[in-house]
């Protein structure tokens, strides 16, 4: 196997001779033919350097060529030099890889391998004068036998010529370039391929399949050139198919490739093949025993993986195999497990490779730093942009340079563009139409919004995404569909073609003269399917109610800033699937289309939706936002396929007409921050509901009745309704998981039913300040199911009611989940006593109250954190005071099984100057490590209050976050505005109470 050390190869072939024999004829023509055709090739007097000790020059001479060729000639043997000659390049064949080839000239191969005649005279020579057992004449004896072993030519009488001819063919098959061309600038090539080198090592002795994946025109050629290049040294055999896309569809197609790869790695003389089924077992046969490395480059179908490497077990061991795609999907199908992304060029790389090409040294034209960065941003890293545009613009002055981005900016470079283009030729017409639909529209958009447009369009929207993702032509980066600008601009390019003088004719309209043109025009628009129109302030586009009535196959409508110019109703296609207008004003719609399914406007000036809107019955979703002048939702009992209807921030809406709650299929009803919203329906019977939304209808004092089990909805949200109570129907909502009824002031009271909610995990009740009671669970006993009470609450914030007992948490065993619980700012008197029953908690308990009077330690014996304000200026009797904000202790080592937690605790003062609340930070430290640390910010005090905080020992995964085995050193940190806090202290709570004091200050 060659080592990855061999000695830098500087000559072709290295001839060895005995010159008396063979130099004046048959030497000195191979030696022309092979000059001929530009094979570098060593002879010892041509090339030895005056002063130089002859044996190291021809020994490092020999170390330095990729091919021997040894003459065996009558007296060969006879020469002690060229016994030396030949064991080197023997030894050199066996560590270094070396092709060596003997050519018997006018003596017979047993000659040479087995002593006779003249080769056996010289060597009885040699023993005479060296010794019959002289490791030198036995090492030349094993060189000669090993020699003459290997295949090469024999030559005893003919043609010379013909003999000649044959060496050099052969010679100059195998000394085909090992080193292809990379690049004319490779710039950021190196770091590349080391990351990649580094890649193949970690694979060892594996074959390795490796995908360099990305779009056209990235440098994955250029890359994957620079790699084989690297690495070729280290194998037994190489082959570089390049455009195997292209190639693969010519009339020999798969066959000459396979059969090019076998030429390369075994020699000019393999079998000709006739089917790519007899290749692929010719591949399986010859290959299965040698390291290769492959190059597979512009891959595009997965038949050409099988065909040329089908499977690992084809080729020997620490074999690599390389592939280029477009297509990452086609990679990982065909069990590629390392796929390398080639991105585009940084912008010191981009400005470098492009500053290569676009500026001369030989001229002195200046060019602006602006244009520059134009014309990388135009590029975008892109290699192939950065390669053609610099070498257009080169030698250009400043103005041609303005007036060709300007151009480019608008039509593409053909070259780039057609490079690019092959990506988009290899896709089906579903990907072909989202991708346009893309370029054209949505670039930068949420995949979210993008998918649903689509979708709605019956395109197969989510297939055709990861598509195009894995063909290289869009990124999904974080939910936003973004796409190279070369990309953006084939894409367009391709649209513009299909009517270059005749915007009328295109499928897609995305600029104002094209837009303002067709829709001035109002005839010959049947080609148009899509209009997306956002004019930047201040601009302003007016049309007539008609202008789009002839666009019978326009499905996708989408206008910012776009104006009726009459009050006649607006008339749509059939064909319109979505329509979304922000920024309109008032309009009235037509006849109702067949095919509408979405309805968005945001900021319109629509008053009313007008009787036509009944007959939308396709509509799957509706969204009115920040439409201020709409007071009413009618009848919309016909539009039976609704599943979202969204009304959000509409200030005038006053209405919403019961048969929305009637409609079957609904899935989201979200009517939040309508202000003036009064009339809702009465009841609900939408059995496909699965979100609620009513939140900041400050007006609305009734929730709808539940008539009927609810068996999708999981979230109601009524935040800052006007709503007095919830009905007793509620217990309908079956596997409702979160229930927010936060700040409705209104509130009094909560049905007893609500402990049936055996999938609530949420209840917010937060600012309800006129909530005095929670209900008890009138049903005690077990349920039939065996669940009481909450079976699956976690988070309960009953924080700012009126309450001012809690008899409601009494049953412990109605709520096992529960890991929050806040009973802040109620009115309490004691902090409750039924606290200490509860061992679930996970996260915290909250409590402050200003009217309490009292804590004692039980209060805070809990495997959870407890935080609890509490009125009041001392401290409870068994908190231990301290006087400085860092308080210091040692606690021993036999403490360490008995140690439950650690309680804190602060006065804070009364601040008539502060609006804005009380705020204080705690740090534990154990051994210097911090362990601990709290903001803590309560509202404004009214009064001095007590602050009990209480860390347990163990984390949430039951690790000790305290106490180490030996003596711990702990260290509490008290941060807070000067004065703000009046006293503080500290307790450890052991297992035992008088544990508690065993501490060392």
């Amino acid at each position: 196997m060659a080592s990855s050390s061999n000695p830098k190869k500087y000559y072709h072939v290295f001839l060895s001779f005995r010159g008396p024999d063979v130099r004046k004829h048959f030497l000195s023509h191979l030696y022309t033919a092979l000059d001929q055709n530009g094979l570098n090739t060593f002879v010892d007097d041509e090339e030895l350097r005056k002063g130089e000790e002859i044996w190291l020059a021809l020994k490092r001479a020999i170390q330095e060529s990729r091919i021997a060729i040894i003459i065996f000639s009558k007296n060969y043997a006879s020469s002690r030099w060229c016994l030396r000659e030949l064991s080197e390049i023997m030894e050199c064949k066996k560590r270094n890889d070396l092709i060596v080839f003997p050519v018997f000239y006018k003596v017979e191969p047993t000659e040479v391998k087995s002593g006779k005649k003249s080769y056996e005279e010289a060597m009885a020579k040699h023993e005479s004068e060296y010794g019959k057992d002289s490791e030198k004449v036995q090492r030349w004896k094993e060189a000669l036998h090993d020699a003459g072993n290997l295949s090469g030519w024999h030559f005893n009488d003919g043609d010379e010529a013909e003999l000649v001819e044959s060496i050099v063919a052969e010679l100059s098959s195998l000394l085909r370039p090992r080193s292809l061309y990379v690049a004319k600038y490779p710039v950021d090539i190196e770091s590349r391929v080391k990351k990649l080198i580094s890649l193949s090592e970690s694979a060892g002795s594996d074959v390795w399949m490796i995908g360099l994946w990305g779009p056209g025109g990235i440098g994955k050629t250029t890359i994957t050139t620079a790699l084989y290049n690297a690495i070729e040294s280290q194998f037994q055999g190489c082959s570089f198919l390049e455009r195997v896309r292209e190639r693969s569809n010519q009339s020999s197609g798969l066959v000459a490739l396979q059969e090019q790869s076998l030429s390369q790695i075994l020699s000019p003389k393999s079998s000709t093949i006739y089917s790519v089924n007899e290749g692929i077992s010719l591949i399986r046969e010859r290959l299965c025993c040698k390291k290769v490395l492959l190059v597979l480059d512009d891959v595009d179908q997965l038949n050409q993986l099988q065909a040329l490497a089908g499977e690992g077990n084809w080729f020997g061991e620490g074999s690599r195999i390389i592939v280029t795609s477009r297509n990452k999907h086609l990679l990982t199908c065909h069990g590629i497990k390392c796929v390398y992304e080639v991105e585009a060029l940084k912008y010191d790389a981009a400005l470098d490779l492009f500053g290569r090409y676009a500026i001369s040294n030989s001229e002195k034209v200046e060019i602006s730093r602006d244009l520059i960065d134009r014309a990388l941003h135009y590029a975008n890293g892109f290699p192939l942009a950065l390669e053609v545009l610099g070498s257009f613009l080169c030698g250009r002055n400043e103005a041609a340079w303005e007036s060709a981005l300007h151009k480019l900016s608008k039509i593409p470079d053909e070259t780039i563009n057609r490079v690019l283009k092959i990506s988009f030729d290899g896709l089906e017409y579903n990907e072909r139409m989202i991708f346009l639909d893309i370029a054209c529209f949505f670039k930068g958009k949420g995949k979210k919004y993008i998918k649903e447009v689509l979708d709605d369009c019956d395109f197969d929207t989510t297939i055709g995404i990861d598509i195009l993702i894995e063909r290289s032509l869009i990124k999904n980066e974080n939910g936003i569909v973004q796409m190279h600008d070369l990309i953006q601009l084939m894409g367009k390019d391709i649209v513009n073609q299909e009517c270059p003088n005749d915007p009328r004719k295109r499928s897609r309209l995305w600029l104002f003269e094209d837009v303002h043109d067709v829709l001035c025009e109002n005839t010959g628009m049947d080609a148009i399917e899509a209009i997306v129109l956002d004019l930047p302030a201040p601009g302003k586009m007016t049309i007539s109610p008609d202008a789009f009535t002839n666009m019978k196959m326009l499905r996708v409508l989408i206008l910012h800033e776009v104006h009726i110019s009459s009050q006649g109703p607006l008339r749509l296609p059939n064909a319109l699937r979505w329509l979304e207008w922000p920024n309109a004003l008032n309009l009235e719609f037509g006849p109702g289309q067949k095919k509408l399914v979405r309805l968005r406007f945001r900021n319109s000036r629509i008053e009313q939706l007008g009787g036509n809107f009944q007959n939308f019955r396709s509509l799957k979703s509706i969204e009115f936002c920040d439409c201020n002048s709409l007071a009413r939702i009618p009848d919309l009992s016909l539009v039976s396929h609704l599943e979202s209807f969204e009304l959000l921030r509409c200030t005038s809406l006053v209405e919403v007409h019961q048969s929305v709650g009637d409609l079957d299929k609904l899935k989201l009803l979200s009517v939040s921050s309508c202000s003036n919203l009064r009339i809702f329906p009465n009841t609900l019977k939408t059995k496909s509901l699965q979100k609620l939304y009513l939140a900041r209808c400050s007006k609305l004092e009734k929730c709808p009745d539940i008539l009927e089990k609810m068996e999708h909805l999981q979230y109601l949200n009524l935040e800052g309704t006007a709503i007095k109570e919830l009905p007793a129907s509620a217990e309908n909502l079956v596997s409702v998981k979160t229930i927010d009824l936060g700040y409705c002031k209104n509130l009094t009271k909560l049905p007893s039913t609500i402990h049936k909610l055996k999938n609530l995990q949420n209840l917010y009740l937060y600012n309800c300040s006129n909530l005095a009671m929670f209900p008890m669970n009138l049903e005690d006993s077990i349920a039939l199911d065996g669940n009481m009470g909450f079976p699956s609450l976690r988070w309960l914030d009953l924080h700012d009611c009126n309450l001012s007992e809690a008899e409601f948490l009494k049953n412990v065993a109605s709520r096992p989940k529960l890991t929050y619980l806040n009973l802040s700012n109620n009115k309490f008197t004691h902090l409750p006593t039924i606290i200490n029953k509860y061992d679930y908690w996970k996260d915290s308990f909250v409590y402050s109250c200003k009217q309490s009077k009292g804590i004692s330690v039980a209060n805070v014996s809990s495997p959870k954190e407890v935080e609890i304000l509490a009125n009041g200026r001392e401290m409870p009797e068994w908190i231990l005071h301290c006087k400085e904000d860092s308080i210091s202790f040692m606690v021993p080592p036999d403490l360490h099984d008995k140690f439950l937690g650690l309680a804190l605790c602060v006065i804070l003062g009364h601040n008539k100057k502060s609006t804005s609340g009380n705020l204080f930070e705690v740090s534990i430290f154990v051994n210097g490590t911090n362990v601990y640390s709290r903001l803590i910010l309560t509202s404004p005090l009214e009064s001095d209050h007590v602050s009990l905080l209480y860390i347990p020992s163990k984390g949430k995964r039951g690790e000790e976050k305290f106490l180490q085995h030996g003596w711990s050193h702990i260290q509490v940190c008290f941060s807070a505005p000067k004065g703000s806090i009046k006293k503080r202290g500290f307790r450890l709570i052991c297992k035992q109470q008088e544990d508690d004091l065993r501490v060392c200050f």
